[in-house]
């Protein structure tokens, strides 16, 4: 085992440097994962861009990333020896266990949780990380690394669906074409759903989104939703606009599932909530959805391999960063071996 390796830092806001650190030690219940592939989250490119996102300030150098896979090259003590060689996804965060949320079953709610690549905890943009072995997940042959990388994003859309109730013969809309939206629209029909509409101003990204997923695209800005009726609405935008269409397209009883960030404080239409008994949350994070969508991936049920459009190298951290401005883009990843 190498004693030192390479991590890229984001050293404040706008600016990127790869270093030569330590390999972290798996302490006893971690595994060291060798880190194989790395997506490139919107909280990522908004911490490059702002150095802030919320509460969380980048007031130190930090390692971004929290979409990955790897292979666990050692274990600490209480985790079997046999892991070693193990393809894993990895499930970027360290809830405390112990508090009534963890122990609730709501762990993605802890109050005292560590995520990575949120400060002052540092992500995967690097040669190895440690993490909770049992956070590790075991995925087969089949599922890519890239794939395996990408399960987190498919976590948040599986964790959406769960919350929309979405089942088979489920009419869903989705606002937002991004990879998020992308990702929601194919757990969406995975999870049974016969109709899915997606909207999105991009032509371009409306095209993706129909073969990847979606069964209509729409587009918002000359098209109207309101009236539609759908089952479950979930928004993947975090525009206010996009937000207040979408509850209007809700029929009574129906879900609304708010997965994108936006503004802080938005505008809603409190009555017809109210008066159609519209059920709404917000999404945050996920728990324990990596043995369902690493199940889907598997399956085929769920493809995410097409959707990485861009690949770059440990020393490319700031172009891949910088990548999802340019047309056609959709899921970049980093590997940090290459």
């Amino acid at each position: 085992m190498p004693t030192q390796m390479r991590a890229s830092f984001l050293e404040r806001r706008g600016e990127v440097a790869v270093h030569e650190i330590p390999v972290p030690e798996a302490e006893a219940g971690d595994v060291l994962v060798r880190v194989a592939a790395v997506g490139v989250c919107g909280s990522d490119v908004h911490y490059y861009e702002h150095g802030r996102i919320g509460p969380y300030v980048v007031d130190e150098p930090l390692i971004l990333g929290h979409e990955l896979s790897g292979v666990i090259t050692a274990v600490g003590s209480g985790v079997d020896a046999n892991r070693v060689g193990e393809r894993v996804a990895v499930e970027p965060q360290h809830p405390c266990r112990a508090c009534g949320q963890c122990k609730a079953g709501r762990y993605n709610l802890c109050p005292d949780i560590r995520f990575f690549a949120t400060p002052p905890v540092h992500g995967s943009f690097a040669e190895y990380v440690t993490i909770p072995g049992d956070f590790a997940h075991a995925i087969p042959p089949e599922v890519s690394d890239e794939a395996a990388a990408l399960i987190e994003p498919l976590s948040v859309g599986i964790w959406a669906c769960r919350r929309a109730e979405v089942t088979v013969g489920s009419r869903v809309l989705i606002a937002g074409a991004g990879p998020i939206g992308v990702i929601t629209a194919q757990a969406a029909r995975a999870f049974g759903a016969s109709e899915v509409i997606i909207t999105d101003v991009s032509s371009d990204r409306r095209r993706f989104a129909l073969r990847h997923g979606a069964t209509s695209a729409m587009d918002p800005l000359i098209e109207s939703i309101e009236g539609l009726e759908v089952d479950a609405f979930i928004d993947a935008s975090g525009a206010a606009a996009a937000v207040r269409a979408g509850i209007r397209a809700v029929r009574p009883a129906g879900r609304v599932i708010l997965v994108g960030m936006g503004n802080d404080d938005v505008e809603l239409p409190v009555s017809f909530i109210q008066n159609r008994e519209i059920w709404l949350s917000g999404v945050f994070r996920y728990a324990n959805t990596w043995p369902i969508g690493i199940g889907l991936v598997a399956s085929g049920a769920v493809d995410l391999d097409s959707l990485v459009t861009a690949r770059f190298g440990l020393d490319e951290v700031e172009a891949a960063l910088t990548s999802g401005r340019e047309p056609g883009q959709m899921k970049v990843v980093v590997l940090p071996g290459r």
